[in-house]
């Protein structure tokens, strides 16, 4: 079994956010696999589906951003998955808009989500797919930032960045994360 998470914060004001790219490639995921996310438990929206023999789960924390270990946990004890399979998609401001960063572990780097799933799991071991979104102009705050709209000029680098990191996911259902990463950060 394995688990993708998108971060985000529910609701229609934080659709289409820099904070919500997370979400929007788990709606891509949910195209590309074929799997329904039809089920509220866990202080999230999720679906599974058996892919290529592998069940995989797609979660959408409702727990707002800063708390989505809340939601991730329980559920991964629920169903027995292990940290090894588990895989977080999230927003990055150290990266250019469009970029993807895949790893297995690392420090939270100030995002409040990641610091809640590492505060939960009690381990910064778990893989990752970090997507850039570039960091604010001079003056303007992180929050409003991360809580912005993309710029015209970004959204095709994000829509390709989103769209690699469904295929990235999709290439996890057959094969180890060691090898999506040797292909994916190339």
């Amino acid at each position: 079994m394995k688990l993708v998470v998108g971060l985000g914060n529910p609701g229609k004001q934080y659709e289409g956010t820099r904070h919500n790219v997370g979400f929007d490639v788990i709606d891509r995921c949910e195209e590309k696999l074929g799997i329904e996310l039809d089920q509220t438990k866990f202080k999230g929206i999720y679906g599974y589906k058996n892919v290529e023999g592998e069940r995989i789960f797609l979660l959408k924390p409702l727990t707002f951003m800063n708390l989505s270990g809340e939601s991730i946990v329980p559920l991964m004890n629920f169903y027995k998955i292990g940290k090894e399979d588990l895989l977080v998609i999230y927003d990055d401001l150290d990266l250019a808009p469009g970029t993807i960063r895949l790893r297995q572990k690392g420090s939270h780097g100030g995002h409040n989500g990641i610091r809640s799933i590492i505060s939960q799991l009690g381990t910064e071991e778990f893989n990752r797919i970090r997507i850039g979104i570039g960091r604010p102009d001079k003056g303007q705050a992180v929050p409003d930032y991360v809580l912005g709209k993309f710029r015209d000029n970004e959204k095709e680098a994000i829509n390709q960045a989103s769209e690699r990191a469904a295929e990235a996911v999709e290439a996890w259902a057959t094969t180890t994360f060691l090898n999506v990463m040797n292909e994916y950060n190339k």
